[in-house]
């Protein structure tokens, strides 16, 4: 018998899917396909092994950053194990949108460390501080190099940045973060238990963090920003071979907002958002949709790389003859999935 639950997420599922092909009909509408058979000829192929190679290097700096927050809970975990999980993660979100795929992760550390709640609190803290990073080093680079004649939006992205610095001081010092804490608390007493009691479990662990003093969150800071500038450094890899000159400022603001983009439970692997949003983009630059479809693609094959990883570590890693486990990843997925979206 089909559930309610199912039912949601087969319909959620099928959304995804038009929204999907709907954007990539609107991409393909806007190009030429001769061309892009063109562009692909004068491809520089070595870039596109730089790219993969970044990529792998990304994920295992972020299992690394990962290792150090779970840590802060007494949650040892070794970094190989962290990298198979991102992997596996990886492949997942082939599959699974953005956010979502992120709860393949948790269920394989949870089933680790058997501490399911500090698992979640170190991901939690782990993801918001990623796209913090991101967002804000997209926003300076839009603050200091977007086009003079938009000075608006420089303001705009100038103001934005400062409110973004005194808002992560203010969440992460000991003095206020815990007054946040308390009134995020008092909030979560008028919620029914099943929602109020695992939230305020998160925040009694999410204490940890903000009384962990300034050296733990500078270190972090500075492995989010390595981490930020690694997906600038793929980006302007995947520009060079696919032919396109624009500064490294404009890659950096477009990372940011394709990155935080495909992290919304929109499409299938990001499919659409990313070509569409990116030629929107280059044209600020003057660039022509067949090379950035091109570029999209090649960003794509990164995705597709770590994606191949996570399938071979999910292969070998999962034994054969027990495929309830397989089953139980998919099915806690959904699960923590549909807690995120609600």
């Amino acid at each position: 018998m089909v559930t309610k639950e199912k039912k949601k997420a087969v319909i959620k599922l099928l959304l995804r899917v038009v929204i999907t092909v709907t954007l990539m009909w609107i991409v393909l509408s806007r190009i030429d396909l001769q061309q892009v058979g063109q562009a692909v000829k004068k491809a520089k192929l070595g870039y596109l092994v730089v790219l993969w190679l970044l990529s792998i290097t990304a994920l295992l700096i972020m299992s690394f950053k990962l290792q150090l927050i779970l840590r802060k809970l007494q949650c040892e975990v070794q970094v190989g194990t962290l990298f198979r999980a991102s992997a596996i993660t990886a492949f997942y979100s082939m599959f699974i949108p953005g956010l979502l795929s992120t709860g393949v992760k948790w269920y394989i550390l949870k089933r680790h460390t058997g501490r399911g709640s500090r698992v979640l609190s170190s991901m939690i803290y782990n993801q918001t501080t990623d796209n913090y990073f991101r967002v804000l080093l997209g926003l300076i680079a839009m603050a200091v190099t977007f086009p003079s004649h938009q000075k608006e939006i420089r303001i705009i992205c100038g103001v934005t940045v400062a409110i973004f610095i005194v808002v992560y001081v203010l969440l992460l010092s000991r003095r206020t973060g815990l007054k946040v804490n308390a009134a995020i608390g008092y909030v979560l007493r008028y919620f029914p238990k099943t929602i109020s009691t695992p939230a305020q479990i998160i925040l009694d662990q999410m204490k940890v963090f903000q009384t962990a003093g300034w050296a733990f969150h500078l270190l972090i800071a500075a492995v989010n920003i390595v981490i930020a500038i690694l997906g600038v450094v793929i980006f302007v890899c995947a520009a060079k071979a696919a032919g396109i000159s624009v500064p490294v400022s404009g890659l950096v603001w477009q990372s940011a907002a394709i990155y935080i983009l495909g992290r919304l439970p929109i499409s299938i692997a990001n499919l659409g958002v990313r070509e569409y949003t990116l030629i929107g983009c280059m044209e600020i630059y003057h660039v022509g949709a067949p090379q950035a479809f091109l570029m999209s693609i090649i960003i794509f094959t990164g995705a597709i790389i770590r994606a191949i990883i996570g399938a071979v570590c999910l292969l070998f890693k999962v034994p054969a003859a027990d495929d309830k486990i397989t089953k139980e990843i998919i099915s806690e997925q959904e699960d923590l999935s549909g807690g995120l979206e609600a």
